[in-house]
């Protein structure tokens, strides 16, 4: 009998009202190994009622014992570091080295760093002609409903609840159905830690029965969402008449600019890393590279022999550097863009279809090539939407005009990245580029600290830092006539 995956509502684990059940498949090899619950609007229901109901006493608790409580999940996460390694790897077909080394990390720090900045916080005091004193006032919204995707599961997921929780919401988390095994984990986390019942409440599903259910739910002041661009349209219509507060993390189509002066290899390592980490489905990966023409052809050479040496296979083997997508319809999708490609006039120089070999456990898994296309025109759909698998396209510019044109040539602005040596044309490139984060001779060089988030359709609103706290915190000004 496979593992049933339930919700988790008021310190306990519930069965979803409906009975019933979504298979969840281990991607590598193609099978289901778990059901997760079907949750509907009842269960929704439920869970914001928890919430509503631990909401005084989490919200009044002191400052030190939210940061303590957090600062505990953090720490059991740290110590069942392989525990949640292996079930995200099986839940998401991403290489175990990854989950391991990066992702798992970078959960228990966004635990600890938000624990720890609420401990920091200040408010403003401005006078008036010395008759008034003005002071800001940050206090928690209420219940917020919280919804992450499947590309980076408990990562993303504790990138929304630590923030919330510590600044003294209550929440309910809607994880991906695609890859709910972290979450349900970190619930068992929380009650270990000593989270109150209903401060954290996690309920699973579909985006159209659970997630609508929790946009749409009165008591829900606060929405933070993680996905896709449709969707956060939809969320955006859905939440506009209630004036729930917002924050929109969307799609991507990410342009790497290399300039002829850069450090080549440098550029060549981090373009590819760009484009195929977690087999490309990463919202800032860089699947647009612009080369300035005369180092076209050399990077091109250099690029497609690195992605050439990439090994595809078995997530679980140490070695793996590309894993399995995480759905058959991803995989799908992907083919599809890769043979719009071929029609629309460009050139596989690598990749393009499924492995030549794969281990025998892994044979009916959701394996991509790493794909390499060039001779594209910039206004092509493989250019212009979000593939989210491990395909990459390659095209020359000629100046810097050109290369600020085309990275700004879609509907998106998530992210960017400059190489070049030259640090007066890389400040001037940053600041033309209409994207939320860009970066200079780097990728996914992260800091809690700034805010992040997109331009255009790649989202509204910022996540990270004091931006976080304050996008979960409710405003208001007092004014005290003095004298």
């Amino acid at each position: 009998m496979i593992q049933q995956i339930d919700n988790f509502i008021g310190g306990e684990l519930v069965a979803p009202a409906g009975g019933r059940y979504l298979d969840n498949f281990d991607p590598a090899v193609g099978r289901v190994y778990s059901g997760v619950a079907d949750s509907d609007a009842r269960d929704v229901e439920r869970a914001v009622a928890a919430a509503h109901a631990a909401f005084a006493k989490w919200s009044a608790t002191p400052a030190d014992e939210r940061c303590r409580v957090l600062f505990r999940v953090a720490d059991i996460i740290e110590r069942d570091l392989e525990k949640f390694a292996l079930a995200e790897c099986v839940d998401n077909g991403k290489p175990l080295t990854r989950a391991r080394t990066a992702e798992i990390p970078r959960a228990v720090k966004n635990f600890r760093f938000f624990a720890t900045a609420l401990l920091h916080e200040r408010s403003d005091l401005h006078v008036v002609d010395r008759e008034a004193l003005n002071y800001t006032l940050r206090r928690p919204r209420g219940v917020c409903g919280l919804i992450s995707p499947w590309n980076l599961p408990l990562y993303l997921l504790t990138w929304k609840v630590a923030p919330a929780l510590a600044v003294g919401n209550t929440a309910v988390a809607k994880p991906s159905e695609v890859t709910p095994m972290t979450a349900r984990l970190l619930a068992d986390a929380c009650v270990e830690a000593g989270l109150p019942a209903g401060v954290l409440n996690i309920v699973h599903g579909s985006g159209t029965q659970a997630g609508a259910a929790l946009v749409s739910h009165p008591a829900v002041t606060t929405i933070s969402f993680t996905g896709g661009t449709k969707t956060g349209r939809a969320i955006a219509a859905a939440a506009a008449p209630m004036f729930k507060k917002l924050s929109l993390e969307l799609g991507g189509k990410n342009p790497n600019l290399v300039f002829a002066d850069a450090d080549m290899g440098a550029a060549v390592d981090a373009s590819v890393q760009a484009a195929f980490a977690n087999q490309g489905q990463i919202c800032l990966c860089g699947s647009r590279v612009y080369v300035e023409r005369p180092a076209y052809d050399e990077f091109v050479a250099r690029f497609v022999e690195q992605t050439r040496r990439l090994r595809v296979g078995d997530p679980l083997d140490p070695a793996t550097q590309q894993g399995a997508m995480v759905s058959r319809v991803q995989l799908e999708k992907t083919r599809e863009y890769v043979e719009l490609a071929r029609r629309e006039g460009g050139r596989v120089l690598s990749g393009g279809g499924p492995p030549v070999e794969l281990p025998t456990r892994c044979r009916d898994g959701y394996f991509h090539q790493p794909t390499v296309i060039v001779d594209l025109p910039p206004e092509c759909r493989v250019n212009q939407e979000e593939i989210f698998g491990p395909v990459v396209t390659i095209a020359p510019f000629e100046n810097e005009a050109d290369a600020i044109k085309l990275a700004n040539g879609t509907e998106f602005g998530l992210s960017a990245s400059v190489f070049t040596r030259d640090v007066n044309r890389a400040h001037r490139v940053a600041d033309a580029i209409q994207a939320g984060t860009v970066w200079v001779n780097c990728w996914l060089l992260r800091d809690l600290r700034v805010p992040f988030g997109g331009m255009k359709q790649s989202g509204v609103g910022r996540e990270g830092g004091d931006e976080a706290l304050r996008f979960f915190s409710e405003t208001k000004n007092v004014c005290v006539k003095v004298g």
